[in-house]
């Protein structure tokens, strides 16, 4: 069975407005409160059955956590606050629908998740990008020396990949104007 919730601007706005009203409700509240907020709710959902729509965006969430926490991804601050922004929603307990009432109870929770995601994706794809840097490393070299590697280290892969790529396109396409084969290359010394 598939189900499809269209929102609306209208509908939208009502989601704005219930996190400008958890941010106001989490001002005073600690980095380490609304994360931890946000764990708990991840926890919950994974103590009941709970449809897979919102078991994936759950999944989410604990990205979105590992981000503000993980030392050697090494966010700048106003990224964090950014991410802890967003996660203030998970620390209201009087969210939308009350996470008690049987299947529906996260939904509103996994909707702004994705509305989260959505506004993150970039940042997160490059923090999941660099996790499985990172566990490439452990399996490669060993736990101990893949745990200091950093958003650097990661960076400097990347660059490496993507030179390696474009000497291997340029390789190629030279091999198919006759270069190297005693042919036209517009780059040859005679």
């Amino acid at each position: 069975m598939r189900v499809v919730i269209d929102l609306s601007e209208q509908d939208l706005e009502h989601f704005r407005s219930a996190m400008r009203r958890a941010k106001e409700a989490a001002a005073h509240l600690s980095a380490a409160e609304i994360t931890g907020a946000a764990m708990k709710l991840l926890d919950d959902t994974k103590a009941v059955q709970v449809p897979e729509f919102v078991s994936s965006r759950m999944k989410r969430l604990g990205t979105l956590v590992g981000m503000v926490h993980d030392t050697n991804w090494g966010i700048s601050d106003e990224e964090r606050k950014e991410i802890l922004s967003a996660l203030t929603y998970f620390s209201d307990p009087n969210d939308a629908i009350p996470d008690d009432i049987p299947v529906l109870g996260f939904l509103d929770d996994a909707i702004m998740i994705e509305l989260v995601v959505d506004e993150l994706k970039h940042e997160i794809d490059a923090y999941e990008d660099f996790c499985l840097f990172r566990k490439q490393a452990e399996e490669d070299v060993g736990a101990v020396e893949a745990s200091g590697l950093n958003r650097d280290d990661w960076l400097q892969q990347r660059q490496t990949e993507l030179l390696d790529r474009m000497r291997g396109r340029r390789s190629r396409d030279s091999a198919s104007y006759g270069g190297g084969r005693g042919g036209f290359s517009l780059f040859s010394i005679r």
